[in-house]
């Protein structure tokens, strides 16, 4: 079975899932041999997923933002994505800068290889929740689908789940640990012929719309201007001087909106350059420089 998954980190712990050494078990592992490190489960132990981390891809092409109309594997995409990891938040030699490129190819690598999956008629399972670029990655991924007729089954992040008495919400696949996956598995559920060709038609509009941005609003994606989550900024920027990664802190801690921090630091750049946001105490490091509101200290 083929796992897909929209999210680098959420793909890396699903990798662990199909790719694990059970050291020593008492009512489960103790330790577990993932990624090259001994680790023992975190969190409840909802079993392995059956197979290996080959069977994993990512196609983490953050769909959400930028021209749709490119194709996902286009030079633009590429750039943009490298545009987003690559804003210098730390100090960045050139190996660092080479190996961001090397990830930016790696998608479109991952993407040839989930094309070869099809022609070869394996299964395919897709993780997707109402994160942005989840969402997004999924209605294009059915349009993609279309030309094809290999089992296709789709796993949603369910808003919460209930565990001895304590009910647990969810944001994105991101939050979810290796351990923790198969424990979801019963939420799987086969995606019809008809049901690929309704997201497909719903993934046309939004590029026939082509956005700068696409959010999810009230359950639905929405084409929305780029300026759509800037009130975040404003609402925690103000007269007083505060580290920009102070700032975008309180923003993903208080919103879960499935948005990148990048998202915020390339936006709080365009502020920078606009003259409407001032940066009181530079730093190599850009989420630690001051900044505040232009006009206001």
């Amino acid at each position: 079975m083929i796992e897909i998954l929209f999210g680098e980190s959420e793909a890396g712990a699903m990798r662990a899932a199909k790719n694990k050494v059970v050291i020593g078990t008492v009512s489960g592992p103790v330790s577990v041999w993932m990624a090259g490190k001994k680790t023992p489960p975190q969190k409840p132990f909802g079993g392995w997923i059956e197979g290996t981390s080959a069977e994993v891809i990512c196609l983490g092409f953050m769909m959400d933002i930028g021209n749709i109309r490119e194709p996902m594997e286009s030079a633009y995409r590429g750039e943009l994505i490298y545009s987003m990891y690559a804003q210098d938040q730390w100090v960045q030699d050139e190996g660092t800068k080479n190996a961001l490129k090397e990830t930016v190819s790696f998608y479109a690598d991952e993407l040839r290889r989930l094309k070869n999956y099809l022609e070869e008629g394996e299964a395919v399972r897709i993780w997707y929740c109402d994160a942005p670029y989840s969402r997004c990655g999924f209605y294009s991924l059915c349009q993609m689908l279309m030309g094809y007729e290999n089992e296709i089954s789709a796993v949603k992040l369910p808003e919460y789940v209930v565990r001895d008495k304590t009910i647990i919400s969810y944001h994105s696949w991101n939050e979810v640990s290796a351990e923790e996956f198969a424990g979801f598995l019963p939420y799987e559920k086969p995606l019809s012929a008809e049901e690929i060709r309704m997201y497909a038609m719903l993934w046309g509009s939004l590029v026939e719309e082509n956005s700068p941005l696409r959010a999810v609003v009230g359950g639905r994606v929405l084409s929305v201007p780029e300026d759509f989550y800037d009130f975040l900024i404003w609402k925690w920027l103000g007269n007083v001087p505060v580290k920009q990664g102070r700032v975008i802190g309180n923003i993903l801690g208080r919103t879960q909106l499935g948005v990148g921090d990048w998202w915020y630091a390339g936006r709080i750049e365009y502020y920078i350059e606009q003259g409407k946001i001032l940066v009181v105490e530079d730093s190599e490091n850009k989420y630690g420089r001051m900044i505040c509101s232009r006009g206001r200290s």
